[in-house]
Parts: C-alpha cells; structure tokens; sequence
C-alpha cells in the first residue's frame, strides 16, 4: 500500500471517529448518547496535553499517559501524530487542498518553502511550557484538540442542531460561541494563504514534536545525490514546508508522504540517515524571540497571581462545576477542552471569558442564565469526562452527601443570595415562591414566611355584608385577579382580625371563603395580599442555580449565587 493512501485512511478515521466522539458526547442512555464511549481519548493523544499537565502540577493523570507514549514514538518516528492522526490537521489539509484546485504549480511551490515565521510556534511552545511549569496550564489555549474541541462542540454542533433537537432536547446557548467559531473558521481560512498555516506557524504542539525529531533515526530525504531537474513535484505539494528536495527542515516534516509518492526519479525516500542535499535541524528562529518567549511566561505566572484573581479579588459570580479543585489547582490542570461544557444536559457549563481573568480564558464556569436549568444534583457528568481531573470524578453519593459522605454533608458550589429589591414578594407584594419550589435539597434551603400587606386602592366602605357576600359601591382598582387564592380581605387597620380569602370577584361583588366576624357596620374594609416572602438558610443552601435560573424576574435576578461557602474554597468559608 502507497504511504499516502495509509496516511489518507488514517487521517480519514481519526477524522470520523473525532467527529463521532463529538456527537455522543450528550447525556442520556442510547447507544449514540454518552454511553461508556471513551469520549475523551483522543484528547488523551495529545503529547503537549501530558507535558503542560506535568510541567504544571508534577503528576499525568489517568489517561494522559497516552501522551506521553505519543511523544515518545515521536523520537523514533517523526511527527506521525501531525500526518497520520490530528484531526484539526486533516481539515486544514482538506481546505488547503480545495483552496488550492485552480492554483498553477508556482503558486503552490511558492507557497510551500521555508520560511522565517515557522519559528513563531516555537517562541509559543516556550512561554507555555514555562507558564506551566509556573503553575499556570494555558496550553490548550491554542493546543489543536482543544481548539477544534471547543470550536466544533460549542459553536458548530449547537449551531447546526438549531431547534431540530437531534443532538439536544431543545436550542443550546452558548456564551461566546461566534468568538469560538470565528477561531476556527479562521484557522482553516488562514490555509488560503499557506497550506497548513496554523501547523506552520502557531502550533505549539506541533513545535514540541518537532523537536522531538531532533535526533529521529528515520526520516525522509534525499537519498542519492545529483539533480533532481526541475520538476519541484515534491515541493508543490509539501504539506510541512520543509524543502525536500534542498536542504531538508526535519523538524517541519509531518510524514505526509507526498514527496515520497510524486518523486518521479525516486530520489526521495524514507531512510536511516540523512538527507545528501543537506539538513537542518529547525526553522530560522530569533534568538532574541526565543529570550522574550522565556521571559514572558517566567514573569506571566506570578503577574497573574499579583492580580489577585484566583485569591480574594475572584469575581464572587465565578463559580465553577461540581467537583472543581481549588483555583490554582484547578488552572494547573485544566486544558480549555471543553468535554465538560459538551455533556452538561442542563447546559449550565459556559466557557468563562474574562470573568476569570485572562489566566482563566475559556475555562468551565457555571452561568445559570444561558443554561436550561440550574445544577442538576443527581449529576455528575462532567468529572467523568474531564481528562485531566481539573473537574475530580465525584460519584452520587459524594456529590450528594449521602452514605460514606453523609457527615460531609453535599457538594456546595456557593451560596444564594436574595436581593430584596428585586425580589416580588418583597419589593412589590406580588406573590412568587417559584425559588422555594425549586430548590432541589430537603429540607429544602429556601423557606418562607407569611405575611400580610394592604393592596393598593383595596380599600373601600362596603355597601353590604350578608354572610361570606359583599357588595361594593364601586368597583375596586387594585388591578389584580383578586380571585387567584392569595387576596383576602379583612377589616382596615386591624392586622390582629383573621383575613378571610377572596373565592370570587365580579365588578362590585366579593365571595369569601368564610363570612366575616361582626364588626362596626362603618368600619371600612380592606383587600390585603398574602405573600410568602422567602429566606434563605446557607446552612442547607449548595448553590445548584435552581432558584436563579427559575426566578421569574427578568434581567438581574431576584436571588444570585455567588462562589461563597463553596466547597473547594477551604479556610475562611462563610460556614465553617
């Protein structure tokens, strides 16, 4: 089998099985749903993944091995991830390939020499390895899995599922999704200008296998000497901008084999030594560059730290999913990925932008205006997908508190907080206990207390009372369904007489429930709202959403969470 044809069925199924994975990755019980499919192995793949997350925290945690065994293959092989595997790879190919079907052979051999900004991706690969090794993990912010990850499962997908709910029950919204999109509508549009551009010049992973290629035993090159003439078959259609028919750049071949298979002479070839036209190690890069980089993420980390966003100065709203480690663990560990966000079935995990800080772009928060309900408790999906334990693998019980946990008591993400400005109990005696209906905990964390409040222009001198009947002289203005079971009635200016419930209400007429006690026959009388008015107790509250998400107050919520008494917060809790 030609080696283009291998790498072709190769890219072909990393391609689809990627795409598959993406698919699944929604809750629910069916074989297409997230259904035991390893929905982050490939994700697992990723070599600079496995560096950062060690860099930064001293550990590879569970799947990222694979990783590492990448990279160490790398060193004997070339950069096959890059040709054979990575997904985003393929589609710049893809685009490349089609940007280019009416473009004359100088215009692709132009287009693939050597040039000086290849070097770009290596000054990038060394400020994020730094800032990881600083603690800081902000790889996957151009890491190609992550980046295709975010870009298909929380633009495309959502995009493309509308409101037909093939992949969702219902419309998704997602916070920042055409920043999200653009991002990779713009790598593959970037191809227009050079085939690959974003593994070229950007990749950091691809940086990093490159210099794992140092001193690779195999690679592609001349074989035999003399003039290949001047057919530059093998450059026009070079994938890595590497030269192999000059002097060959090893570090920028990514085995597409094209050189190989359009060779005319056989010249070309796969072999254990190097190439006889000449080879350099890496692309031209700036020395000075290469300083900057350094020094930019060896001072970037401890910048971020004297900012004060992952300390006190932390947006109170920043409240991240179920089982996230503290702050700076959590940055150590997280890869911007986006599984997380994917299989939500409430849609409540939104990339954070800037309410984490820049050390914090595009990192898992909790917003629970966009999604589709608050928290689900009985939830737990997003620990189990999360490839680098950012998010730990919490089980029912601990995320509930219940069994081996109960003394432990739930999972909490933050607390609630009413604003009783906003709230229509107690700012405009309107009945609402929509907030203690849903909160999910038992007993519940939401209460309320009753009380009783004159409504405006209900009061009035009744023409009659016979029984449980009254008739007005005129019709009451109080603008309100006075029979919708919270309007009672009650003599004015006495809140010690028992109100008597409103059943009924034509234009001058009121039925109570019970007749009213005997009282002074020109004593005026008065409509009067029972509001339940809620409180909440942060003793009981885990901060789910639920209330926030329900709360029927448009634009600023009546009740808000915010990430105090969150679990993972340690010293200095709310409630000890």
């Amino acid at each position: 089998m030609r080696i283009v044809t291998a790498r072709r069925i190769s890219q072909g199924f990393f391609l689809l099985l990627f795409g598959w994975l993406a698919v699944v990755s929604t809750v629910g019980d069916q074989l297409w749903q997230l259904r035991g499919w390893p929905v982050g192995w490939l994700l697992a793949l990723d070599p600079l993944a496995a560096l950062g997350t060690l860099l930064a925290t001293g550990t590879v945690f569970g799947l990222l091995v694979w990783g590492l065994g990448v990279l160490a293959l790398t060193f004997l092989l070339g950069r096959f991830f890059c040709g054979f595997i990575c997904p985003l790879g393929t589609c710049q190919q893809i685009a490349g390939w089609l940007f280019r079907l009416r473009t004359g052979q100088d215009r692709r051999v132009a287009d693939n020499r050597p040039s000086r900004v290849q070097g770009l991706k290596y000054a990038l690969l060394a400020f994020l390895l730094v800032a990881a090794a600083g603690g800081s993990l902000q790889t996957g912010l151009l890491d190609p899995l992550p980046l295709l990850t975010r870009g298909l499962d929380l633009a495309v997908l959502p995009m493309a599922n509308g409101g037909s709910g093939l992949l969702f029950p219902e419309a998704r919204q997602v916070s920042g999704a055409w920043l999200l999109g653009g991002m990779l509508l713009a790598v593959l549009g970037l191809t227009a200008l050079r085939p690959r551009f974003f593994c070229r010049t950007l990749c950091p992973a691809g940086a990093l296998l490159g210099l794992a290629t140092r001193f690779v035993p195999w690679r592609i090159g001349k074989s035999r000497a003399g003039s290949c003439g001047t057919c530059h078959l093998c450059e026009e259609y070079c994938e890595g901008g590497c030269a192999p028919s000059g002097e060959f750049t090893v570090a920028e071949c990514v085995l597409c084999g094209n050189c190989l298979d359009r060779c005319p002479t056989g010249r070309i070839g796969f072999a254990g030594r190097p190439s006889v036209a000449g080879e350099r190690a890496l692309p031209d890069l700036s020395r000075r560059g290469a300083v900057v980089a350094v020094a930019a993420g060896a001072l970037a980390v401890p910048l971020w730290r004297v900012g004060g966003l992952a300390g006190t100065g932390r947006n109170p709203s920043l409240i991240r999913p179920p089982g996230a480690l503290d702050e700076d663990h959590f940055l150590a560990r997280c890869l911007r990925c986006g599984l997380c966000m994917r299989v939500c079935p409430s849609g409540v995990i939104q990339p954070a932008l800037l309410s984490a800080g820049i050390q914090g772009v595009w990192t898992p928060a909790l917003d629970f205006r966009l999604g589709r309900a608050g928290c689900q408790i009985n939830c737990i999906a997003c620990g189990q997908v999360c490839p680098t334990a950012a998010l730990r693998p919490l089980t029912l019980d601990e995320r509930r508190g219940t069994g081996a946990f109960e003394d432990k008591g739930p999972i909490r993400l933050g607390t609630a907080f009413l604003d009783r400005t906003r709230c229509l109990p107690w700012a405009m005696n309107r009945p609402c206990i929509v907030c203690q209906e849903v909160c999910p905990v038992s007993p519940k964390a939401i209460y309320t207390r009753v009380v009783f409040e004159p409504v405006r222009g209900g009061r009035f001198l009744p023409v009659s009372v016979e029984g449980a009947t009254v008739r007005l002289g005129t019709p009451l203005t109080a603008g309100r369904n006075l029979a919708g079971g919270d309007y009672f009635l009650r003599p004015a200016d006495d809140a010690r007489a028992e109100p008597r419930r409103i059943t009924a209400a034509a234009d001058t007429e009121l039925a109570l429930e019970k007749a009213l006690p005997p009282g002074d026959p020109g004593q005026d009388l008065e409509v009067v709202v029972r509001l339940q008015q809620p409180h909440i107790d942060p003793a009981r509250c885990i901060g789910c959403g639920m209330c926030q998400h329900e709360c029927p107050v448009s634009g600023l919520r009546a009740v808000r969470v915010t990430n105090e008494n969150e679990s993972r917060s340690g010293p200095g809790r709310m409630l000890a």
